[in-house]
């Protein structure tokens, strides 16, 4: 049966350098889905099945073949193994919930992203989200020196306070087995809320021993990344005891698997926030507008959709730290300019 589901690769251009511990970007493809609707105006219900080729388990290639194979009606959904696909789906498919965020009458907020540079760019960085009023900031470390690190932690703690300016690290897995705990004991003297996978992920016994032993509280990450049973969810909560766990929809088996994580974590006591993974526009509207539904309790990882020179108009805005929505507003003229397949 032919789903009438089109798809599109859509390349996307930094507005910078995008540098983390494992790579540099200056542009990407994501792949965007759309499928008829009567319930939209313009005609249309759109998704975004953004593939992340440097984390994903599968290759490009095989996503692609499962891409068109779910358009096309020769495979299920139950037969997806991949995550991004899996994501790209459930927007089209799973209802967008009617909340204060998607009626344009509330903000979610969240955390102002730091990307790695030079020192002096970070810096620099930091004082701008702090200027449009972000109160939580998220730095990618492990990219530069590590006492610059401590230099620019140093420096924000001269102005703010912990109570003033919450501070959240991500490693990326770029400190090691031998030199993790004595790095998370120094970050801990500048009021760090939390720090994602300081060691690469699959070392859950080194994690697990440094969930316990650090004094800085330990998200999981990339250790989400696949589509995993409960029975493994369960085991990486129960067996490692992180503080937190990152959910990226994206990389950690779609919407409805994050679901599950959400509600595994809450059951073992395990706090959670929701990070968006360099989607544009039409993915990260989805992603804020499943998250709304939540009623959160703390700040989100979701970004602003200012990172890209050429990203899908959406209506969504950004003030004081705060990401506002309403109904689906993309530039649906633009979108139709597309070569839809």
């Amino acid at each position: 049966m032919n789903r009438a589901i089109q798809w599109t690769e859509y390349p996307l251009e930094f507005a910078f350098t995008a540098r983390t511990s494992r790579e540099t970007m200056r542009r990407r493809s994501t792949f965007l889905l759309r499928k008829p609707s009567e319930a939209h105006t313009e005609g249309w219900r759109y998704g975004e099945a953004n593939f992340f080729e440097s984390l994903a388990p599968e290759s490009k290639a095989d996503f692609v073949l499962q891409l068109k194979a779910y358009c096309n009606g020769t495979i299920e959904y139950d037969d997806i193994t991949s995550s991004a696909l899996r994501c790209g789906i459930d927007m089209l498919e799973m209802p967008v919930a009617d909340t204060e965020w998607t009626r344009g009458q509330a903000g979610i907020p969240i955390n102002g992203l730091i990307w790695m540079s030079d020192k002096h760019s970070m810096r620099r960085a930091i004082s701008e989200k702090i200027d449009q009023g972000f109160k939580v900031l998220k730095l990618k470390i492990g990219g530069i020196d590590f006492e610059d690190e401590i230099d620019l932690l140093r420096s924000i703690r001269a102005s703010f306070s912990p109570r003033e300016l919450e501070v959240r690290l991500d490693a990326n897995g770029s400190f090691n087995t031998g030199n993790a705990l004595e790095r998370l004991k120094r970050l801990s003297d500048y009021g760090i809320h939390s720090i994602e996978q300081p060691v690469p992920a699959g070392l859950l016994d080194a994690m697990s021993e440094l969930c316990r032993e650090s004094p800085i509280d330990i998200a999981l990450d990339e250790e989400l990344i696949g589509l995993t049973p409960d029975s493994c969810k369960l085991h990486i909560l129960r067996d490692v005891r992180p503080r937190y766990i990152i959910l990226k929809p994206t990389l950690c088996g779609g919407i409805r698997e994050a679901l599950k994580w959400q509600s595994l974590a809450e059951g073992e006591g395990v706090g959670w926030w929701m990070t968006s993974a360099l989607e544009s526009s039409i993915g990260l509207y989805y992603l804020a507008a499943h998250v709304s539904s939540l009623k959160p309790s703390m700040p989100q990882g979701l970004g602003t959709g200012k990172i890209y020179t050429n990203n899908i108009g959406s209506g969504m805005s950004l003030s004081s730290g705060m990401l506002y929505g309403g109904a689906p507003n993309f530039d649906f003229e633009f979108l139709n300019t597309l070569e839809w397949q």
